[in-house]
């Protein structure tokens, strides 16, 4: 469903089981961004009728997401760190082709934006099937339900304003692109992405 083209090293969950501290840290500063994303987008592009109507409660959904992950913090006596520089994130803005309209530009980021939300999807997939506590195992669920919805409502809106062989184009250079940071990144269990 998602197309990604390297599936999560398996070890990942385990090691991200290891310090749910840092996990829960990196998950909740990557809801914060997400909400930002959001508002960023709003902004820049306010004539998108269809982009601002359905963003704007992502805005709130992202928010939430992000309060549930402190309160999970919380539960647990855990503290939130601090934000650490994301390299996933930052290879595939490396990879948004320059200049250009402003709508072109406005094209990479609604496909970044579905990349990470495609990526976050499988790996909250991952803790929802393996960590070993139950109770983790909802609440990602939860986040992986969610997550989906943001990879498709972004495609979406790319195919709304975009014509769809370029749209499908310029996805499957993402997607490609996508599996070779993957493959360059050290497997972390700190790091959502």
């Amino acid at each position: 469903m998602l197309g990604l083209k390297l599936p999560t090293d398996p070890r990942w969950v385990n090691l991200a089981e290891k310090d749910l501290e840092e996990i829960l840290t990196d998950h909740a500063y990557c809801e914060l961004k997400a909400a930002t994303s959001c508002i960023t987008l709003i902004q820049g592009y306010p004539d998108k009728e269809e982009l601002v109507k359905e963003l704007s409660p992502i805005v709130t959904e992202e928010w939430g997401h992000f309060r549930l992950v402190l309160k999970e913090l919380q539960k647990r006596n855990l503290q939130l760190g601090y934000q650490r520089k994301d390299e996933y994130v930052n290879k595939l803005i490396d990879f948004q082709k320059g200049g250009g309209s402003r709508e072109d530009r406005m094209l990479e980021k609604l496909l970044t934006f579905a990349l990470i939300e495609a990526r976050s999807c499988e790996r909250f997939r991952l803790l929802s099937l393996h960590i070993s506590e139950e109770e983790l195992k909802t609440f990602y669920h939860g986040f992986m339900v969610s997550e989906a919805g943001h990879y498709r409502m972004f495609l979406d809106l790319c195919y709304h304003y975009f014509d769809k062989d370029r749209v499908k184009k310029r996805w499957s250079e993402y997607l490609e692109r996508e599996k070779e940071i993957m493959g360059e990144l050290e497997v972390r269990g700190d790091r959502m992405h």
